[in-house]
């Protein structure tokens, strides 16, 4: 193509965007549209949007009221920020917005738009999710991986008090982020594939399986959480002015094939040992084809990208928070040590005896969700929010961190308050909290989430004493991207309490 059509395809599409969207403005008023801020033409409102998104439009909501709408390019986006209008979202609305949009990631590292977290609403989706509440996350299949959590977690522990003994009696210093997040990968990877994939110790005995695994899951977070104007601005993708689509399609491939060929190793050697994709595949030879091997690699994906980072950013901000309140971390080691005592690691069993514990995760996931802005629905037919139209096709997103944080809603809504949830009214407020998201695209995951962060946090308040590396509080800063990670990663220094030395000589 020449530079000169280039310039006159560009200049007719300009044209037509500047019409489009003057209808669209016209269209805001006439069809009773929530309001929202001017916007530009071709872009809409994208050249407003910063970093961290969830604030960026918590500021919006401060400014154009608790449901407002933005054009992303020509597409129309309505963001709710209120209890009232999410209850709206999730109970009469809820199969209306039960659909996700088609993004770029979806078609090509979703295995296009298949897999549970970007399947449309229909049967194809209903099938993955009886798929999952019966065969991978039932309480009976999370039960049968209880050995994989308590290794993993004995192992975290392990590695903290051999660099707490280098130090005798002294506090050690110990950079934590990372720690988490091997933590959480072997953990999902074990109950995966029966394979350890992270430390000095991972047992992948190909050296080279192990850091393709690494690469695959660095790029896939990068790409998963990257800006993509295209989805959004055709113009982009039509010239090609953006490489996002061809990073997918690289990654893509790479991990397809680095989830087939364990799909294939476990088919081949016919182990029937107690993984996922194991289980799985017993199931495809009684019903193949509900049981495809895009819908286990699928299943699988999900696993890897939604049950890791999110829990190991969970137990960073929730060890940060009682850093920072020292008073809220001694009632919680007094709790355990009443309940569980230092004779003994604590036990899944024993978390439903701690209550105070639950209230310190429950605080955290209020002020710190690690998907501060739920996944964005589709609207499948029109509908109303907060009194306002809703079209059909229009991408609708509910801002979690904002209602997590709203006054109305919460009494000292931005200060950290465990004993806040001891109150029925806390409780009792389903669409005033929804770390895991609400109706039937909530996560199912949320219960393998909540046994993982209550029995890694109980863990090493037991174990350890901790404090801060010096007198200033932890940093509190929120990272970018989708999932709402620390912007300086967790240092804290802990010392072994005498239970580690009961422990080992065991």
């Amino acid at each position: 193509m020449s530079i000169h059509l280039y310039y006159f395809f560009l200049v007719i599409i300009s044209v037509l965007s500047l019409v489009a969207l003057n209808l669209l403005f016209q269209s805001r008023k006439s069809k009773n549209l929530p309001p929202g801020p001017p916007y530009l033409p071709i872009v809409g409102n994208l050249h407003q949007l910063k970093q961290p998104l969830h604030r960026c439009l918590y500021e919006l909501s401060q400014k154009y009221g608790k449901v407002f709408s933005l054009w992303f390019g020509s597409r129309l986006v309505v963001v709710v920020s209120s209890q009232t209008a999410a209850q709206e979202c999730f109970s009469k609305n809820d199969i209306v917005l039960a659909n996700r949009p088609y993004f770029l990631v979806g078609k090509y590292i979703a295995y296009n738009y298949t897999t549970l977290v970007s399947s449309p609403y229909g049967d194809h989706w209903r099938n993955l999710r009886r798929i999952v509440a019966t065969e991978v996350l039932s309480t009976h299949r999370l039960d049968s991986f209880l050995e994989i959590r308590r290794d993993e977690i004995l192992r975290l522990v392990q590695k903290l008090a051999l660099k707490a003994s280098t130090n005798d009696d002294d506090f050690a210093r110990v950079e934590l982020s990372s720690m988490f997040s091997e933590m959480a990968y072997n953990t999902i990877m074990r109950m995966v594939s029966g394979k350890r994939y992270y430390g000095d110790d991972c047992d992948v005995t190909d050296v080279e399986e192990a850091k393709l695994f690494r690469e695959i899951i660095k790029e896939l977070m990068v790409l998963a959480a990257a800006d993509n104007p295209g989805d959004f601005i055709a113009l982009l993708r039509w010239f090609r002015l953006d490489d996002l689509e061809k990073r997918l399609k690289r990654i893509s491939k790479r991990t397809d094939s680095f989830l087939q060929g364990l799909v294939d190793e476990h088919r081949s050697s016919m182990r029937n040992t107690n993984t996922m994709i194991d289980h799985l595949l017993t199931l495809q030879h009684s019903h193949p084809e509900y049981y495809t091997d895009q819908i286990i690699k699928g299943l699988i994906l999900a696993m890897m990208v939604a049950g890791t980072e999110t829990s190991a950013i969970t137990i960073e901000w929730a060890l940060s928070n009682l850093l920072n309140h020292p008073q809220v971390l001694e009632k919680a080691r007094m709790e355990l040590d009443t309940h569980v005592g230092q004779d003994r690691l604590l036990e899944e069993d024993d978390l439903t005896k701690l209550t105070y514990l639950h209230n310190i995760i429950s605080e955290t996931l209020r002020l710190y969700p690690a998907a501060p802005m739920l996944l964005p629905h589709l609207s499948a037919q029109d509908c109303t929010l907060g009194g306002y139209h809703v079209p059909r096709n229009t991408l609708v997103f509910v801002n979690a961190w904002a209602i997590h944080r709203d006054p109305d809603l919460w009494a000292q809504s931005s200060t950290f308050m465990p004993q806040r949830f001891e109150n029925a009214d806390a409780n009792n407020n389903p669409y005033g909290f929804m770390p895991f998201g609400m109706g039937r695209r909530a996560c199912p995951g949320s219960g393998l989430a909540q046994r993982t962060l209550g029995l890694t946090l109980g863990s090493l308040i037991q174990c350890f004493d901790w404090k801060r590396i010096g007198e200033e509080e932890v940093d509190m800063t929120e990272g970018h991207g989708t999932l709402m990670s620390k912007a300086i990663p967790l240092e804290a220094q802990c010392k072994a309490r005498p239970i580690i030395t009961k422990i080992f000589s065991q």
